[in-house]
């Protein structure tokens, strides 16, 4: 750590330092026949993390997210402010399905009742074909309990896997927690930065057909959490940005039929996550029909 004065922590670390000459090995393998691969993955994972966290926390150098076309534009019901990978149809909402969205809360909150983040997107499908469309999207779900997540780490380290499962806190709508939580991001740089989103199973469905609504949010580095003071991850603004990029990851697996934008009543367009972090949006919510 770069700083000055007494460290905050004490303690020893037991390092074992191997030197492989160079003419023992290949360019590509070492001497025990692994190759030299996971460690180049490694270390390209390892300045991703450090770019994405550099610049979303100091604002060093010039972080581009995976949705950064998308922007807070003035609310509109069509699809013109669109991200130009995202495809989305002009087609009205259905009467029934759009007073079932009327009728959600705007917002999620924590478990002291704290407002956060809003719900941004809706997925139409069921709970079988949501979870294979989010696997053939590269979604992870994650890990929901602390132990488990040692338990896995360790499990996917053993197995020279990378860990993506990283847990994410408890958020309610309903009056429950969230029923699935999901994450994408370059292993290792995912402790600072992901994309990510929890979904709740809505109180209706929609011709037959279950309903679930999200709140996806893109961290970006780490921030005060202005509850406790403790340390949190501070997001990116501009959380239109996340909400596309869910849309676009499914359009691109081919398992999402329509998608369409629907700004409801009384849309949340400037507000402050449960931890304290500001964000903005047009409003609007992206509707995920699957095949």
């Amino acid at each position: 750590m770069n700083f000055s004065g007494t460290a905050l922590c004490q303690g020893t670390i037991a390092v074992t330092v191997r030197v492989i000459p160079a003419a023992s090995s290949s360019p590509n393998t070492a001497p025990d026949g692994q190759s030299t691969d996971r460690g180049r993955q490694l270390k390209s994972q390892l300045a991703t993390a450090a770019q994405v966290f550099m610049s979303g926390q100091f604002g060093i150098g010039k972080y581009e997210a995976s949705a950064s076309n998308a922007t807070s534009a003035s609310p509109s019901s069509g699809a013109d402010s669109a991200p130009a990978s995202l495809k989305p149809s002009d087609a009205p909402l259905d009467g029934q399905l759009r007073k079932g969205i009327d009728s959600l809360p705007r917002r999620v909150n924590d478990e002291f009742n704290n407002q956060g983040d809003m719900v941004n997107f809706v997925i139409v499908g069921s709970q079988k074909d949501v979870q294979s469309a989010l696997a053939a999207a590269n979604w992870h779900m994650a890990d929901t309990h602390n132990k488990d997540a040692v338990l896995n780490a360790l499990e996917q380290t053993y197995d020279s896997k990378d860990y993506l499962a990283v847990p994410m806190s408890t958020l309610y709508l309903f009056g429950r927690k969230q029923d699935f939580g999901y994450e994408m991001a370059e292993p290792i740089a995912m402790v600072a930065s992901r994309h990510h989103f929890r979904i709740w199973k809505a109180p209706f469905t929609w011709r037959g057909t279950e309903v679930w609504c999200g709140a996806g949010t893109h961290d970006i580095g780490f921030a005060k959490d202005k509850r406790n003071g403790s340390v949190t991850h501070k997001i990116d603004p501009v959380v239109d940005g996340e909400r596309d990029n869910i849309g676009s990851s499914l359009q691109g697996t081919k398992q999402a039929k329509t998608l369409i934008y629907y700004l409801p009543p009384d849309p949340v367009q400037d507000a402050k996550n449960a931890t304290g972090d500001g964000y903005h949006s047009d409003g609007r919510l992206l509707v995920i029909f699957l095949q």
